[in-house]
């Protein structure tokens, strides 16, 4: 079996010795710019950002307390319960399937949806708890036939 032995440095004519010395600098430069140098804008930037995420952790971890104590956002609103659905409803996209809506006692309404987004309508609810006050009271809530669709009895009420 044959060795394959490279020729020395001192081996190579003054024409090769030059080029391998200027492609070898023309490599160099190519991998300062083509990796050291995003890699150092990357890392530069990675730690802007970890300086700026301490920065609002330390600000939640300040306000945070506070805003424990403080409770729950709620609007106490003037309106009455059924414009205050009926609003709301259309803000969250369910205008369209809010099918009907009746007084039920004092601070009370039933409300009935017809081929609602599930998603929406639970998003819609979360809000009027929290927002509002609005509680659900009872619900039933059926499929509407499609994926992703329901059809909804709600007894919603104030508090």
């Amino acid at each position: 079996m044959a060795r394959l032995t490279l020729p020395s440095l001192q081996d190579l004519s003054a024409r090769d010795r030059r080029t391998l010395g200027i492609g070898g600098a023309i490599a160099a430069v190519l991998f300062v710019l083509a990796v050291i140098l995003p890699l150092e804008r990357s890392v530069g930037q990675l730690q802007r950002r970890v300086r700026h995420k301490r920065a609002e952790l330390a600000w939640m971890h300040r306000v945070g307390p506070e805003l424990a104590a403080a409770g729950p956002a709620r609007r106490d609103s003037t309106l009455p319960l059924l414009v205050l659905i009926d609003q709301t409803a259309r803000q969250a996209g369910l205008g369209g399937a809010l099918a009907g809506s009746n007084p039920n006692g004092r601070g009370a309404l039933s409300v009935q949806l017809q081929q609602a987004p599930f998603d929406q309508m639970i998003g819609w609810l979360a809000r009027l708890q929290q927002n509002q006050g609005v509680e659900v009271a009872a619900a039933r809530i059926e499929t509407a036939g499609r994926p992703g669709l329901v059809n909804a009895s709600l007894q919603l009420k104030r508090p």
